[in-house]
């Protein structure tokens, strides 16, 4: 459980990372319940089975085995991933830790090819981390 929560904590992290211009982060759990948080100011820490998310707001705990995803967002309404990435164009796909497992001719392309397991997928300048089921 440690390890899943430590690869959790560095997915959070990086999508915080990748905030640019969106002003919430959207996390929608397995009943199909969203929350968005602005992110300013926000930091992501994983406490056991809990991921705790601070902002300029307050704190949110979520169960991290019911979270289904993490999402940006510019009005707190969930965008969909081929909003974020062009799905048309080739797209390189990473590990977690960075390492390359290829290139895909597209979005749909790469995500049929994928495993279960978390990716980052980057096409020119935008990137989007992934949770495969």
């Amino acid at each position: 459980m440690q390890k899943i929560g430590m690869v959790l904590a560095m997915l959070v992290c990086m999508v915080i990372a990748q905030a640019g211009e969106y002003a919430y982060l959207v996390f929608t759990n397995t009943s199909g319940t969203t929350t968005a948080l602005t992110v300013s100011n926000l930091t992501a820490t994983v406490s056991g089975s809990k991921l705790i998310v601070t902002n300029d707001d307050g704190t949110v705990n979520f169960t991290m085995t019911e979270l289904a995803s993490m999402q940006f967002s510019v009005d707190g309404e969930t965008l969909a991933l081929d909003n974020v990435l062009d799905g048309d164009k080739p797209v390189q796909v990473y590990s977690i830790s960075g390492t390359s497992l290829g290139t895909f001719a597209n979005l749909v392309q790469a995500a049929q090819q994928l495993s279960a397991g978390a990716y980052v997928i980057s096409n020119g300048k935008n990137a989007q981390t992934i949770i495969q089921k």
